[in-house]
């Protein structure tokens, strides 16, 4: 029988782990990633640079109450933004029915290709010596 398990040190990982599961089985273009799960896949790594950080100092100073307080407000500031954005990307997609985010996603792709059209040409009038 078939099994499914996620690891992680507190519920609100966990519930992070397995939403970030669920969206992956979603069909969506490889290599891109909605503005939420850009949002939730930085506030990870933040969550993991903290983690980093606290397992690199010296044993006194990780056991130290300081430090762990640090820590901890870090996590809850990362997740109290993560939550904040989330909820007002939410806001927006219901407000707008999601027309704003996607003339933003169709914004930048449209500002890439114009960049990379001027940088292609520059590089054509170098060669060219002109």
């Amino acid at each position: 029988m078939p099994t499914l398990s996620f690891d992680g040190e507190t519920h609100g990982e966990i519930v992070v782990k397995v939403r970030r599961w669920l969206a992956s089985i979603e069909e969506s273009p490889e290599g891109t990633l909605t503005a939420v799960e850009a949002i939730e896949q930085g506030a990870e790594l933040t969550k993991d640079a903290l983690r980093i950080i606290a397992a690199a100092a010296p044993g006194p100073v990780a056991q130290s109450e300081l430090l762990k307080g640090l820590t901890s407000m870090g996590y809850k500031a990362t997740d109290a933004t993560k939550g904040a954005l989330v909820s007002g990307l939410d806001s927006l997609e219901e407000a707008t029915g999601g027309s704003v985010v996607r003339q933003v996603s169709k914004a930048g792709r449209r500002a890439a290709y114009e960049m990379n059209a001027t940088i292609a040409r520059q590089v054509l009038k170098s060669l060219r010596g002109g």
